[in-house]
């Protein structure tokens, strides 16, 4: 095997690029799948290198030359693109590491309790029942798989501080309704630590500490900004869109004590305060 240490990117997301950021900076070589010439040349600015939409022959030799795989591509309605680009002919066996993104969704409704790393998946909505049927697949494409199950994203570009600040910022309120979150920058350093550990086993829980209400973060990030948050709806009759509609149909907190225990893994941002805090501070 070479001593090269490579990553491929599949896909070139929010989480994908900040966590490129810290992978060139270790030293890895880095490339990325990208889907047009506009994120090519974005995947360059960041000094990653872009194969836009590569053929399944060109695939297989991208993965083959990888010692480490990144997937963040979501599935659709027929399933892990990848995989089905690739139709299972694939040899991993000489990866170090595979990492894929999954979505703490694969829990379900756990009626506003808290889940952890051993809670059994049971995944209510479709998107999340792909999910999980996609963790599966790669997992037994490769014994390599470290699966991460994210909670809401939100970073800097992508907070409740953007949306107040654009106007569509809503507070929606259900009784005992209460969301998870993690810090982008929190997620990277939770992959760097499994990468550089790729014999602890997942899936991993990334979260941070504060379960909240939605309408308590929107309020929060309309103090930062000095405004009036906008105000409070209940979800039984506020007008949500399908997907809308579906976060707020499940209710859970989750748990990563034992994703820190397991990767020595400290956030950054333990709550939403501090996160929203320091992008706000960024911005002034």
């Amino acid at each position: 095997m070479s001593h090269t240490r490579s990553v491929l990117l599949l896909g070139f997301g929010y989480v994908a690029k900040v966590t490129a950021r810290l992978l060139l900076a270790e030293g890895f070589s880095v490339v990325g799948t990208a889907r047009s010439l506009a994120k090519a040349e974005n995947m360059r600015h960041c000094g990653v290198g872009p194969v836009i939409a590569p053929a399944a022959a060109d695939l297989r030799k991208l993965m083959a030359s990888a010692t480490h795989i990144l997937v963040s591509i979501p599935p659709g309605e027929a399933g892990d693109p990848v995989l089905a680009a690739l139709g299972g002919d694939v040899d991993l066996s000489h990866l170090e590491w595979l990492g894929y993104l999954s979505t703490t969704g694969v829990y379900g409704d756990a009626k506003g309790g808290w889940v952890d790393e051993d809670t059994p998946a049971d995944p209510t909505e479709l998107r999340s029942k792909r999910r999980l049927e996609a963790e599966r697949s790669w997992q037994a494409l490769s014994a390599k798989t470290c699966i991460f199950r994210l909670s809401g994203i939100y970073g800097p570009g992508r907070s409740a501080l953007d949306r107040v600040q654009a106007g569509t910022a809503r507070r929606i309120v259900k009784p005992g309704q209460a969301f998870s979150r993690i810090h982008v920058d929190d997620i990277a350093a939770a992959l760097m630590a499994s990468l550089a550990r790729p014999d602890i086993e997942g899936p991993f829980n990334l979260a941070d500490d504060a379960p909240t209400p939605q309408a308590d973060v929107v309020a929060y990030a309309a103090k930062l900004l000095g405004v009036t948050p906008p105000p409070l709806e209940e979800s039984e009759t506020a007008e949500m869109s399908a997907m809308m509609r579906s976060f707020f149909s499940a209710s859970r907190r989750v748990s990563s004590e034992h994703t820190r225990a397991a990767l020595g893994w400290e956030l950054k941002y333990p709550t939403y305060r501090e996160g929203l805090k320091a992008i706000y501070d960024a911005s002034i």
